[in-house]
């Protein structure tokens, strides 16, 4: 199990977290992921942004450099499309990642700070997995990783199929408002339908 908030103490798996990270990008549960993950490895939060750098530099990332596990503003915190290309890429090769992403919503109990029953949807952001956008002609949308912040804009890592089944990483990032992100993101998927 995790602790979600230092305040609160609720309590969820580790699923559970990923779940709410990938779907609702949840920062408190990126944080708790972090921390225990980081507390496994004998240290603590720092231990893990650590361990993102290193892994991002073992990708070939050349101009990233996290300060965060959850990606909020931060002068120290910065990527690239293709930093995040290489590293999305290396993330799809799990297919427990995978299922993650391409879930459009998934029920969860976990306990609250009162050892009570918690029982909540959480519904994955992407609008092509909500149905709310419709992805080009020839393009099967699997999933992927919405996240906006007012430094940032509207951004969109996705992972699709084309028409001859190959695999689709694309990317849109500081896009001006959610309407224009997939607008791009579709004319980025049109080059690659058939």
């Amino acid at each position: 199990t995790s602790n979600i908030s230092r305040d609160l103490y609720e309590e969820m798996t580790m699923e559970q977290t990923l779940y709410a990270v990938m779907l609702e990008s949840a920062n408190e549960c990126a944080y708790a992921a972090a921390e225990h993950t980081g507390q496994k490895l004998g240290g603590d939060y720092s231990t893990f942004v650590d361990l993102m750098n290193k892994t991002a530099a073992d990708l070939g990332c050349t101009d990233t450099h996290f300060n965060n596990a959850n990606g909020l503003p931060d002068d120290e915190h910065y990527t690239t499309v293709y930093d995040m290309y290489l590293i999305f890429q290396e993330a799809v090769k799990s297919q427990a990642f995978v299922d993650i992403i391409k879930t459009k919503s998934i029920d969860v109990t976990y306990q609250d700070a009162n050892g009570n029953d918690v029982n909540k949807t959480w519904n994955n952001t992407n609008h092509y997995l909500t149905g709310e956008t419709e992805a080009p002609e020839g393009i099967t949308v699997i999933g992927g990783k919405t996240g906006t912040t007012n430094a940032a804009g509207y951004c969109l890592v996705l992972y699709s199929n084309n028409i001859k089944g190959e695999d689709i990483i694309s990317i849109v990032y500081k896009s001006d408002g959610r309407s224009n992100m997939y607008l791009l993101m579709n004319q980025i998927l049109s080059t690659f339908a058939n």
